[in-house]
């Protein structure tokens, strides 16, 4: 795997190749996970299992104290204004669309991206700076299917448990706020949040959840595979990996979300 050469291109071209460079990993990436789920000694499993039990330990705890508060959040604005138009009883709907439509997979994502990615980053970028990579290389290891393969399908599988997890917390939050502070209906509450969530909203979050995960370490493992210049290369391909991370998921998660109001038509009558 080459790093990153200095070039005397514009921004433009430089963003341009690095689009381009980006792509092409992923298609590499991409056509390798068969191969290396067909492959699989236990070297690979060991890595997919610790980069998996890695991005559980530190993703659960601080995903979990972002979703307590973003659901009081959610209660407390749905709620009062909800009040302001006289319709408490569309409070349950409304926390479907936020909390399941769109705050699970982002939260998971964000915590991925931030956390768990620039982990990543940083582990490989060491290890290409201390020539593992290119040592592997020679012995004819394929880097790719050894090293990025696991942390991305480890990624994937992470963040799609964690968003069933973060969904679970943010409703239930949101529902005990609103019921048990704010007064509202229980049963109110759950005949809305019925009516007008349905299964395949709850399957899109998790096919963006584990889009957003694919994309977070696609990100990652590119920057850190292409460090150069010594330890401070390392920092500033994490925080280029943590950027392009956040920017890829916001890019994919208004696609999939306009693909989705497209092919699903919203359900109920208000």
């Amino acid at each position: 795997m080459s790093r990153a050469t200095p070039t005397h291109r514009g921004p433009l071209a430089d963003a341009l190749a690095q689009v381009g460079a980006l792509l092409d990993f992923a298609v590499r990436t991409a056509l390798a996970v068969p191969r290396a789920l067909r492959t699989a000694r236990g070297p690979w499993w060991r890595e997919f299992l610790g980069q998996a039990w890695f991005l559980v330990a530190v993703t659960t705890g601080p995903a979990l104290l972002v979703t307590v508060p973003l659901g009081v959040l959610v209660a407390l604005n749905v709620g009062s204004l909800a009040g302001q138009l006289g319709a408490e009883g569309y409070t349950g709907a409304v926390v479907a669309f936020i909390v399941v439509g769109q705050a699970a997979p982002l939260v998971c994502a964000l915590m991925i991206s931030g956390v768990g990615g620039s982990a990543m980053c940083a582990d490989l970028g060491a290890r290409t700076l201390r020539e593992e990579v290119a040592a592997l290389e020679v012995m004819g290891v394929p880097v790719v299917e050894r090293l990025v393969v696991p942390r991305v399908l480890a990624a994937v599988l992470t963040t799609v448990l964690l968003a069933c997890l973060v969904m679970l917390v943010g409703i239930g939050t949101t529902f005990l706020f609103q019921t048990g502070l704010l007064g509202a209906s229980p049963g109110t509450f759950l005949a809305t949040f019925v009516q007008y969530s349905r299964a395949p909203d709850f399957a899109v979050a998790l096919v963006k959840a584990a889009a957003f995960a694919a994309l977070a370490a696609l990100a990652c493992c590119f920057k850190g595979l292409r460090v150069g210049g010594g330890p401070g290369g390392v920092a500033t391909a994490v925080n280029e990996a943590v950027v392009l991370a956040f920017i890829l998921v916001f890019v994919a998660n208004t696609a999939i979300s306009e693909l989705y109001a497209v092919l699903v038509p919203a359900k109920g009558e208000f």
